[in-house]
């Protein structure tokens, strides 16, 4: 199974946008899928009832900072590049779907549906694959 497949029937066994895209990666980064699942709870539905950032691209965020961040709790040094990894990530997601925010991917205000879940799901695997993992996507 592809990481977009397994993302997929997560987010068909009823995970979140942000849950289905981290907890595909849990093995990866090393972390409990439970573990994820849990931090990924409140970024479903674009925060805040689809008024704030897609869950997907919130689940590929998490993940960029379990990539990146030297857990240096007394001294960060790594903020700033973790920084870079958020906004690339970002920028490409923005690229492929014109938008970033729930609500607008949705057409809630427009009609316009810019990008199901799913979709937004798949896109945000790619992205994780090619931005934190240095893979060809599947």
């Amino acid at each position: 199974m592809t990481k977009k497949e397994l993302a997929i029937s997560l987010h068909d066994r009823k995970y979140n946008c942000a849950q289905a895209v981290a907890c595909a990666f849990a093995e990866e980064f090393g972390i409990e899928r439970e573990t994820l699942f849990q931090v990924c709870e409140g970024f479903g539905l674009g925060m805040g009832g689809m008024n704030g950032t897609c869950g997907a691209i919130s689940g590929a965020v998490i993940l960029a900072g379990l990539k990146n961040s030297d857990g240096n709790t007394e001294k960060p040094g790594t903020k700033a590049s973790t920084y870079q990894l958020s906004k690339t990530i970002l920028e490409k997601f923005e690229e492929r779907n014109h938008g970033t925010c729930c609500r607008d991917l949705k057409g809630v205000d427009t009609g316009n549906v810019l990008r199901s879940c799913p979709g937004c799901i798949e896109d945000a695997v790619e992205i994780v694959q090619e931005v934190l993992l240095d893979k060809q996507t599947d």
